[in-house]
Parts: C-alpha cells; structure tokens; sequence
C-alpha cells in the first residue's frame, strides 16, 4: 500500500509499504480521510521521543471495514467507520471507570503503533464509531478532534459557567469554541495571535475575538463580558505564556483547563493556585462516549469541522504536512483524504 512514512528524525517520505495484517480482536480498515494533527507537526520539528521512527502517524481518521478479524461481532465488511485514536485495555481501572482516555495500557494511533497516514490500518474493534448512513468521509475523520472539545466540556460539567474565554484558535481552540457553545450556550471569547485564525474563529461562532498583540487581553475581556469575570479558561496553546494569562485572567474561584501541549511548561506559581482558590485541570484526547457526541455533533450540523480544511490526496500528502507546518497561506489544518 501507500503510505506517508516517518522513517527517521527529519525526514518524511511517500512510499509502498505492507497492507497491516489484522489481529483476532482487529479490523482492517480502508482509510477515507486521515487529519494531520498539530502534535505530530511538533514531533517532525523538534524530534520529540513521544514518537519515535520509524513510523506511519495519524490518528484522526475514519473509512470502510475491509476485512475483519475472527474474534469481531458486530461489524462487518462495508461498514463506515470512525475510529478513536486512543487504543485502550477495557480491563484497568480508569477503563472500568469509564476514562478509557486515561487506560495505563493505552496506545495511541501513529505514536504507540502504526497510524492512518497510510491506504490501510488496523483497528481493534473497541476503538471503533459507527458513521451515520449518508455521512461525509472528509467532516467525520475530524471526530477525534471535536471530542476533545466535547471531553473539555464533560469535564466542567459540574461548573456554573456563563462566560469563557480559549486561548489558542488552532484546531483544537475552534474544537473547544464550538463544543462549549454548542452544548453549554455560553459566552465564548476566543484569544490569537494570528489574524486569520480570529477570522475563522469569529465566522463559525465565536462571541467575540481577541489579538494579543493589538489589544490588552484584560480591558478587552471586561469589555465583551460587561465587566462579569471569566469562569473558565482554555488553554489550547500551552505555553509558559499563555498558562500564566490563563491563570492571571480567570476569576478567584475560576477553573483554568489545559489541553495544549506547546511546551512541558513549568510556569505555574502555588501561591497564583491557593490565595484565589483556582482550580487548574488536565485534559487528554477523548473516550469513547465523546466520540459519539462529537460524530453527532458533526453530522447534525451543530458544529463546523470543514470550511477551514485545507484537503490534499496522499500523493501530496507531504506537502499537506509542511503547508500547515509553515501556516502557508493561513494554513489552520490539513487532511488527507484517500480518492
């Protein structure tokens, strides 16, 4: 098969490799349409050991069962699917717990085991989302994304939130937007460096926008919010930077929730935590149940995952990768899909 593959450190290349073979619990998928993810950017440029070459990476994807393994009931070849990029045991704690995303033997697509960067995987059926009848290959292979914002939204389900405001409108930022404006109705200010971002950001839905580098972020807050504090920040960068502005900004008594990964920051001053009584949380990738949620969010046209797409086919699947890499031509995201 082809295959978009990470060989070693700096390089990146299209070429034939083997058709994965299917384990017992296995299916083998015939990939539609694979997101590049800004982690993997982030593990091209900075050689990062959580992805180690030689490797095929992507794990934002969906497409049709091929084939399936002898122990497989309930999906069959033909069936439309999306997958999870987080592979889990069922049998630990945080599985029976239900945080499948949390599972101590946890694999994840193109990091743990190969990816979808290629004409083929194999999935284990756990990891597996039926696609409604009808649904489009290029909006669904964004699911695992939109979860995130979904899980960010479970996760402060128990918080009275009225106004909030997510730094960072890369994929997973415009994610987090629409997932807390489609489920929890709230003001939702998003905050970028980069005026084409703001752009989307505001087109898909955002109450308001702000550049950091235009306007100071605190009056511009106070203004939008007509002087009621922020309940909740997003942190969707990760940076010393924006941590400490997540932090300074949310209200005493507020929640600051971080799911960027920029850097291993360690920015974070007890004293800034206890005398305001804030609460700072973690968030990672999605379970199953957000998954579901965010498909139907997609499908039912609550949320859009496609008008800033950029789509390329896997024979340019190398420049898909470096034209979001650079941001060439307001470049927010990349998907390769399979025609």
């Amino acid at each position: 098969m082809k295959a978009l593959y990470y060989p070693a450190n700096d390089e990146l290349l299209l070429t034939e490799l083997p058709v994965p073979v299917c384990q017992p619990n296995e299916v083998l998928i015939e990939v539609k349409a694979c997101g590049i993810c800004g982690s993997e950017l982030e593990t091209f440029k900075t050689r990062s050991l959580r992805r180690i070459p030689p490797l095929i990476m992507g794990h934002e994807f969906c497409g049709v069962i091929d084939r399936t393994g002898a122990d497989v009931k309930g999906w069959k070849q033909g069936d439309a699917v999306v997958s999870n990029s987080v592979v889990f045991c069922g049998e630990c704690n945080s599985c029976k717990e239900g945080k499948t995303n949390l599972c101590s033997r946890r694999q994840v697509f193109g990091m743990h085991r190969n990816g979808a960067f290629g004409a083929y995987v194999n999935v284990p059926a756990s990891s597996l989302i039926a696609m409604p009848s009808g649904a489009s290959f290029r909006a669904a292979c964004l699911t695992e994304p939109m979860a995130n914002g979904v899980h960010l939204v479970k996760l402060t389900k128990h918080l009275s939130i009225k106004n909030t405001l997510v730094i960072g409108a890369g994929p997973i930022g415009l994610a987090a937007q629409q997932a807390f404006s489609a489920m929890r109705n709230v003001v939702t200010v998003v905050s970028d460096i980069r005026p084409d971002r703001l752009e989307v950001a505001e087109r898909i839905g955002a109450t308001a926008v702000i550049n950091p580098l235009k306007e100071d972020v605190f009056e511009s807050v106070k203004s939008i919010t007509q002087g009621a504090p922020l309940d909740l920040v997003v942190d969707a960068v990760g940076s010393a930077e924006t941590n400490k502005l997540a932090l300074d900004i949310v209200k005493p008594g507020g929640t600051v929730l971080m799911i960027g990964l920029y850097n291993n920051s360690k920015s974070l001053l007890s004293y800034d935590i206890v005398l305001s009584e804030k609460t700072v949380m973690g968030s990672y990738a999605a379970t199953q149940q957000d998954m579901e949620e965010a498909l139907a969010l997609i499908t039912d046209g609550k949320v859009d995952v496609t008008s800033w797409i950029h789509y390329y086919t896997l024979e340019n699947g190398r420049q898909a990768f470096f034209d979001m890499m650079e941001a060439k031509d307001h470049h927010i995201k990349s998907v390769i899909v399979f025609e």
